[in-house]
């Protein structure tokens, strides 16, 4: 990494300490959370009994399920490595723009932004509550699931102090990011990723 890069965003920043910048903290948590929440309720609601937020929900589903008999929906199957692979985008797109703590929340917020859009158009456009089982139910979720990772490695990249929304989903975003700075050749993007990953 360049001088000129690290002076442009040091870690950590000198600047958290303003008071702008902690009363954007305190506040992006639960208007995040809200998201989630209703992100979450829409997709178990309308998509098949799907959990977008709290996507290891599916796990606990799909065991319910198998235990009944019946068959499990394939998006509850799908979310999960989903989910993974969309905080690996992530990740990816936070290395790229060479950005660390807050600086990221911006184009991070965006691209989760650009995601429930596409949910929602894609919505409007296929109505895929018609059919909560079928293809474009399916598309649908694995939209808003990624636009959910997207939410959980922004509070964990931008805003590393805050808690969860949800603690098991948490655990897996912490450890996917984690795994991805620990195999990284260059700067990691969390501090002390060794640590976290031996902790989750």
């Amino acid at each position: 990494m360049s001088t000129e890069s690290n002076s442009l965003h040091p870690w950590p920043y000198p600047s958290h300490d303003s008071p702008d910048v902690a009363r954007w903290q305190s506040r992006l948590p639960p208007l995040l959370s809200a998201v989630a929440g209703m992100v979450d309720v829409i997709g178990f609601l309308s998509l098949g009994k799907l959990f977008t937020s709290h996507v290891t929900g599916n796990l606990v589903v799909i065991a319910a399920l198998l235990v009944r008999g019946g068959p499990p929906n394939m998006a509850q199957i799908l979310a999960v490595p989903v989910f993974i692979g969309a905080v690996g985008a992530v990740w990816l797109i936070a290395k790229a723009f060479d950005r660390r703590g807050p600086a990221l929340a911006r184009p991070l917020l965006l691209v989760q932004f650009l995601l429930l859009t596409c949910v929602l158009i894609f919505s409007v456009i296929y109505d895929p509550a018609a059919h909560p089982y079928g293809l474009m139910a399916g598309i649908a979720a694995m939209i808003a699931v990624a636009a959910m990772a997207c939410q959980f490695a922004l509070l964990r990249l931008a805003v590393p102090g805050t808690p969860s929304t949800a603690v098991m989903t948490g655990n897996l975003t912490n450890t996917v990011l984690s795994l991805l700075d620990t195999l990284s050749r260059g700067e990691p993007l969390i501090e002390g990723a060794n640590e976290r990953l031996q902790k989750t």
